[in-house]
Order: C-alpha cells, then sequence, then structure tokens
C-alpha cells in the first residue's frame, strides 16, 4: 500500500518538505545467539538482539547475497541499518564480524548494557562487495 501525498507526513519528492518524512518499518527482525545475519534481517533497518549471557558474533551475510537482494544497488549505494541489545540480563556482548567481500571500518561491538544501540551503514564498493562503518 502507497503512502498518501497529501495529508500528514510526506514522502520523498512529494508533499510539503517541511513535514515529516514518513517510510515503512516492518516490525524489528530479531537474533539472539551467535548467527550468521541474513539479509533480510540487515534490509529491515532494526535489529533487536538478546544473545543471553554469553557474548555473541553476528556475521554479517555473503556480500554477493546482498547484491542478489538488492540487485538495482549501484557502486556507492547505502543502507543504515541498527542493532539493538534488548538483553535484560546486561551480560552478552555483540561484535559484528566480517564475511566475504566485506570491509569493516570502526567499532563493530555493542555494550552489553540492554538498550544499547549501535547504528551502521552498509555501502556497495563494487561487485560483490561491501564496507560496513560503525556510525555511532
Amino acid at each position: 500500500m502507497a503512502l498518501p501525498s497529501v495529508g500528514g507526513g510526506r514522502q520523498v519528492g512529494d508533499g510539503n518538505i517541511n513535514e515529516v518524512t514518513l517510510f515503512n518499518q516492518a516490525a524489528a527482525a530479531t537474533a539472539t545467539v551467535t548467527a550468521t545475519l541474513t539479509t533480510a534481517q540487515l534490509l529491515n533497518g532494526i535489529i533487536a538482539a538478546s544473545p543471553g549471557a554469553s557474548a555473541a558474533a553476528y556475521t554479517l551475510p555473503l556480500a554477493t547475497d546482498l547484491d542478489a537482494a538488492v540487485a538495482n544497488a549501484k557502486t556507492n549505494s547505502s543502507f543504515d541499518f541498527s542493532i539493538i541489545n534488548i538483553d535484560g540480563s546486561g551480560s552478552g556482548v555483540i561484535t559484528v564480524t566480517t564475511n566475504t567481500g566485506w570491509t569493516l571500518a570502526g567499532l563493530m561491538t555493542i555494550a552489553a548494557t540492554a538498550g544499547t544501540t549501535h547504528m551502521y551503514r552498509a555501502r556497495k564498493t563494487g561487485t560483490g562487495t561491501w564496507t560496513l562503518y560503525s556510525l555511532s
């Protein structure tokens, strides 16, 4: 269903630029113990993580899998996603780890404190190659 182009809120290139920009957001993707993240989890934009009482490593999907999922992406296309540590035990540090075709830039750990959020930007650098930047 398309967002309306009149009324409260606006879409890129449509409506009053002084109003809030609306977009679709599905329910947060989830991740628990150590795992390889899927392209769908990254593209969702929000990953609610519950690593439990021990540290968890979240491996990025293959860069070629991301290319297949966003076939229209060109070099320098990018998207952002966040990982939120929602674990109430407060003892599981999360580390984002690389996979084939990825370059990592910046801090890739999320503290074990419940509510700690880390934002990342994935940027396509070529066919089957992406760089993940730590933004916050």
